[in-house]
């Protein structure tokens, strides 16, 4: 005898008479126990105790039962089999509670073994008294549930055996509709489940509701099965959609091993009578113990496979009509849910379909190479320029291509010839970004970090000519192993390395190999004029061809002028792979143009240099370099004028009559030199050195790749081309200014040819009045004046006058709009030009007086 017997037999002592009694009360009490239905009603075990004990001591007073329920009920703690300890004290007080009654036979005790019924819980402590822990009389009649079974055991209309719904619904799980129940076909819904008509049979609604619920595995099944019938069947899928593909069909092969199990516990059925099988028989207790399997078991079995088949579903749906990377995203976002199992499955998923993905990435972050047959990695490459590839120097036997780089016109410039050499765009154009395609977990800050480490290795080792330290790091990080989604922090890790890595070696190859820095200075020293000695001299020598018609010029004068002007001057320093690249040209010309008008030097750029330097940037430093040419060029005529007219007093003292016009002359052209000397230092100073400044900090960092080298590049010429030439904000109105100052320009150009003019003139007036004070003392002079000198005289000032108004009143408005720009260093011009308010309206004046 156990713990349980005796304590039962101490709680309820008529059951030591009655054995049959003693049996179904252990036999109740043990069913109690491994149940689990009331636990949220279950009492304290020590407060059923002292209930217990209170009752045993009203039977007994002299406490040798307590003591005896004492001692028992301290073994049955002791017993790790029995779980619900409190239920069964609570069943066996409620039997000797109820034992004042008069107890025939043991289904009297049953009877009153019907559940407590369900009590609300108030807050405040528990309260439990004998009359509270006894159980709920039975209900008096009979229930609704009990006339409807008696109403059809009338009828005659037996309920369809289980087994045989069960076959049913073992096919329903292979999405195949069985003999009494069958997927719906006409309805839309094709989850839906009909149950077939038959006035022979009956199916109770709880079995339905059971059945619909084990369908929806069949339909979800069928939904994912179809999905990879099709992918297979279909040419063109990607190498993601078909790890897609292989994981699930590796799971429905697993649900196929279940399946099969599940059969086998049927299998029983075959070595059964016919008669079982008929819609009328019902099986035995011993046939559904032999077979091990219900409807309730089956829901049990399949119940995990419930939620697998409902993520694989979900998964389906979200990939139709994705790939790739797209694909991946896709399915990552499912990996943000609280529920383990979903979390689980999730990243098993991704662990699989991500491997395709993966290879790429390993591939192009170490080696440059980009294998994406099917176009699902977020890098794609260009087809047009998949064949091209870069043409090194060494292959040219050191001569410098004249096809690559640098246009040989401007002309050429403005029609775009930046697209006429694909060459020269592979590192911008070959590949490109495809932001749609990266997945989720890499974001696209990191997305772009391996964009350019497999780019930059890809340009370090077909368009650098370094393929061997590019196959030797390959190597190095192969050892390390494969990257793969669950080592996402490892895979930031390697990336990361990677692009530092090439990064660095990239600037390494740049600056070192190839010097950029020396093309870069060279391009600042001629184009920007930094090297001023070798302006002057250029400009020198140049001057007597420039001044003559563009059509009568010939470019190998212009490049023996420019030799001359190199070793002339500090340029003849530079190293000779610079020099051999400047070259002097002449842009198209128009009838009428002369040669200060279309003369232009040239710097020839090949690969991989002209990465950096490209069509775009030279057009720019082209634009610079002509603003900069025709501002040296007119201090140059100023400086000539200035001379020729300080010089040229002591000349025309004997026309006292125009000193006042020389010093009115003087005073513009004063007015006019501080003006282009200012306009010279801003530029010089405050734009190109600082901007130069800024670039140069950034090489010597040598941080980022070349994308951030190019970038800063671009940022250079850009902040002096919107500097020097002036341009604003306003959208249609960008140069305005600059085209005040090529106006102002003209004007001193004017300005200074009509000075000459007047120069000449007043020789002219002076050798008519030397020839008439000759004659007048009887002196032949050979000369022969022009009669018509005083007219030309006055002609030539009324023009100097105009073109001196039109300076003021020219410099005034480019005054007052450089003070109002936008930009700070434009507004310092201003101020520096008009430093004592010296081009202030009269409308300020006036203000001010």
């Amino acid at each position: 005898m156990d713990s349980l017997d005796s304590l039962v037999l101490s709680v309820v002592p008529q059951a030591r008479t009655d054995s049959e009694l003693r049996r179904e009360l252990i036999a109740t009490c043990r069913d109690i126990l491994t149940s689990h239905i009331g636990k949220s009603r279950e009492l304290d075990i020590g407060q059923l105790s002292d209930n217990i004990k209170k009752h045993l001591n009203q039977l007994n007073p002299s406490g040798t039962s307590a003591l005896r329920f004492t001692n028992l009920l301290s073994r049955l703690l002791d017993q790790p089999a029995v779980s619900r300890k409190n239920a069964s004290l609570q069943f066996l007080h409620a039997l000797a509670s109820s034992s004042s009654r008069s107890i025939t036979n043991g289904s009297n005790y049953l009877s009153a073994l019907v559940p407590p019924p369900t009590l609300a819980v108030l807050p405040g402590p528990a309260k439990t008294t004998p009359e509270a822990s006894a159980v709920v009389r039975p209900r008096k009649g009979r229930s609704i549930a009990d006339k409807l079974k008696e109403f059809r055991a009338v009828q005659g209309i037996p309920v369809l055996p289980e087994h045989l719904l069960l076959r049913d619904t073992l096919y329903l799980l292979q999405g195949i509709s069985g003999k009494y129940v069958q997927f719906s076909r006409e309805s839309e819904d094709k989850n839906s489940v009909v149950f077939v008509d038959d006035p022979r049979y009956r199916i109770l609604e709880p079995t339905k509701v059971l059945i619909h619920k084990l369908a929806e595995v069949g339909h979800l099944y069928t939904r994912v099965d179809t999905f990879v019938r099709e992918k297979e069947g279909k040419s063109g899928v990607g190498m993601i959609e078909q790890s897609l593909c292989h994981h699930l069909q590796t799971q429905l092969t697993e649900y196929y091993r279940l399946i099969a199990i599940l059969e086998s516990q049927m299998g029983v059925l075959d070595k059964t009578d016919d008669s079982l099988k008929s819609p009328g028989s019902t099986p035995t207790d011993d046939f559904v113990e032999e077979t091990g399997l219900t409807l309730k078991r089956l829901d049990v079995w399949i119940n995990d496979w419930r939620l697998r088949m409902r993520m694989m579903s979900v998964c389906v749906e979200g990939a139709k009509g994705a790939y790739g990377g797209a694909l991946v995203s896709i399915i990552h976002s499912y990996t943000d849910n609280g529920d383990p199992f979903v979390r689980k499955f999730t990243d098993q998923l991704l662990e699989e379909v991500s491997k395709p993905f993966f290879t790429i990435l390993q591939k192009w972050i170490f080696s440059g190479e980009l294998y994406d047959t099917y176009n699902e990695f977020f890098v794609a490459m260009d087809p047009e320029l998949a064949h091209y590839q870069y043409i090194h120097p060494k292959a040219m036997n050191g001569q410098i291509s004249t096809d690559v780089g640098f246009p040989s016109i401007l002309g050429d410039l403005d029609e775009g010839s930046s697209e006429s050499d694909p060459r020269s765009r592979l590192w911008e154009a070959k590949y490109q970004f495809r932001k749609e395609m990266l997945p989720s977990f890499l974001g696209e800050t990191f997305g772009r970090k391996i964009f350019s480490t497999g780019k930059s290795l890809n340009f370090i080792k077909y368009s650098c000519g370094d393929s061997d330290w590019v196959i030797t790091r390959q190597r190095l990080n192969t050892t390390k192993g494969d990257l793969k989604y669950s080592d996402i922090l490892g895979l930031e890790k390697s990336i990361d390395a990677a692009y530092e890595i090439a990064s660095q070696r990239l600037f390494d190859v740049f600056f070192d190999k190839f010097k950029l820095l020396d093309h870069l200075l060279a391009l600042k020293h001629y184009f920007l004029l930094g090297y001023g000695d070798f302006a002057d001299t250029l400009m020198d020598a140049l001057a007597p061809n420039l001044s003559r018609p563009a059509n009568t010029i010939y470019r190998h004068n212009l490049t023996a002028t420019l030799e001359t002007a190199i070793r002339s001057s500090n340029a003849q320093r530079d190293p000779p792979d610079v020099l051999r690249r400047l070259d002097a040209r002449m842009m198209e010309y128009s009838h009428g143009e002369i040669g200060w008008d279309v003369f232009t030097l040239e710097y020839k750029v090949d690969s991989p240099v002209n990465t950096v330097l490209d069509a775009d940037s030279m057009m720019d430093y082209l634009k610079i370099f002509n603003h900069l040419w025709k501002m040296k060029r007119i201090e140059s005529a100023l400086s000539v004028a200035w001379m020729r007219t300080a010089g040229g007093s002591r000349t025309f003292l004997r026309l006292p009559d125009l000193n006042f016009q020389w010093h009115k002359i003087r005073l513009v052209m004063a007015e006019m030199i501080h003006f282009i000397r200012q306009t010279q230092a801003y530029c010089q100073v405050e734009v190109i050195e600082c901007s130069w400044e800024i670039l140069y900090q950034f090489i010597q960092q040598k941080k980022g790749d070349l994308d951030s080298l190019i970038g800063a590049h671009r940022s250079y010429l850009d902040r002096i081309v919107k500097k020097v030439l002036l341009l604003g904000h306003k959208l249609g109105r960008e140069e305005n200014l600059l085209n005040q100052m090529r106006e102002l320009f003209t004007i001193i150009l004017q300005f200074r040819e009509s000075t000459d003019n007047f120069y000449n003139h007043c020789l002219s007036e002076s050798a008519r009045r030397d020839a008439e004070r000759d004659l007048d003392r009887g002196v032949v002079t050979a000369s022969d004046p022009d009669p018509h000198v005083q007219e030309n005289i006055d002609q030539t000032l009324r023009m100097i006058q105009e073109y001196s108004t039109a300076f003021s009143e020219k410099t005034q408005t480019l005054v007052h709009g450089l003070q109002n720009h936008q930009d700070l260093d434009c507004r310092f011009l201003g101020t520096m030009l008009s430093f004592s308010d010296f081009y202030k309206t009269k409308k300020d004046l006036v203000k001010v007086q």
